[in-house]
């Protein structure tokens, strides 16, 4: 293994990012994670943890020492206000790469972004992560080819809490249907793979130096009944639910009244004002010219497939009844 890359990853015990590492060390990395609490069973003996955060300089020196390449994970998809997401999701990812320049000269990042930050005007969320693209990009302005900027769609999968509200709402006869757009998805398995392959695949020339979109074999996504339906199939359920739709105003009222209520509490709801921009936008759907080159990323896990494989885990791990 002495001979093989070395790969650092920053947000490896997240949803994505454990995935990501049990990928990397399967394709032959060394692997080298940063983490603020131990990573999960099964990501394996040989991955190398860095305690430390974003805020911690000296641990991102040694996470990024030796590297050869840093993938950037790491990041808020909640938060209590702008300030906090701008802190980690513009400032971390800036600080890391700064840091990397410094500490692994010639070492090449690529940075995990969103399709949320095409848009940046709908939520703090989208704006920081376009904040975050625009600040790596400052970065690397002398070297731009040593940056590669990804750009997930809605990732699902084993683990994945975020999704999980879809499964639970279509167990029932009646469920409410919030956007009326189209959404591009990627199973957790196919987006790490494409990752990985930027990173130390031998195509990963053909990333450099860009910004890229990931996306199944439809990029050009899925209404949210369709969603819904392939949901209620991978649940077992003969009919989909009957869905009533919630109009945009009503849904913006709702994530204000979230919005208010985490205030009085001190806590950061995934749902606010913002989050209920991003669902009525009408078009989170991935255009070839941002995918992703095939060599790349050719994703082998369709909507149904990775729904039914998803159900499965929730159900073996207690999430579903």
């Amino acid at each position: 293994m002495t001979g093989a890359p070395l790969v650092a990853v920053t947000g490896a015990t997240g949803f994505l990012g454990g995935h990501l590492v049990q990928v990397l060390a399967k394709a032959g990395a060394r692997v080298r994670i940063l983490a603020r609490r131990p990573p999960a069973a099964g990501v394996g003996d040989d991955v190398e943890v860095v305690p430390g955060d974003l805020a911690d300089d000296g641990a991102l020196r040694r996470l990024a020492k030796d590297a050869h390449v840093l993938i950037h994970a790491a990041g808020l998809i909640k938060a209590r206000d702008r300030e906090t997401f701008l802190r980690v999701n513009r400032d971390g990812a800036a600080q890391a790469a700064r840091l990397l320049r410094e500490t692994a000269p010639g070492a090449r990042l690529v940075a995990i972004s969103s399709l949320a930050a095409r848009e940046p005007h709908l939520s703090p969320y989208a704006a920081s992560k376009r904040a975050g693209e625009d600040a790596l990009r400052l970065v690397y302005a002398d070297t731009p080819r040593h940056l590669t900027i990804l750009r997930p769609p809605m990732i699902y999968g084993p683990g994945d809490r975020e999704t999980l509200a879809i499964f639970q709402a279509a167990r029932w006869p009646w469920a409410v249907l919030v956007g009326t757009g189209r959404i591009a998805a990627v199973h957790v398995t196919d987006a790490a793979a494409a990752i990985a392959a930027v990173a130390m695949g031998p195509h990963a020339d053909l990333a450099a130096g860009g910004t890229w979109a990931l996306a199944d074999d439809t990029p050009g996504g899925y209404p949210m009944a369709e969603v819904m339906r392939q949901a209620a199939q991978a649940m077992g359920r003969s009919a989909p639910p009957r869905l009533v739709d919630i109009p945009g105003p009503l849904l913006l009222a709702a994530g204000r009244l979230s919005s208010r209520w985490g205030a009085l509490r001190g806590t950061a709801p995934i749902f606010t004002e913002g989050k209920a921009r991003e669902i009525l936008h009408p078009d989170w759907t991935v255009t070839p010219q941002e995918l992703l080159p095939a060599a790349l990323h050719a994703p082998r896990i369709g909507l149904a497939e990775g729904f039914r494989d998803t159900v499965a885990w929730y159900r073996a791990a207690g999430w579903l009844k």
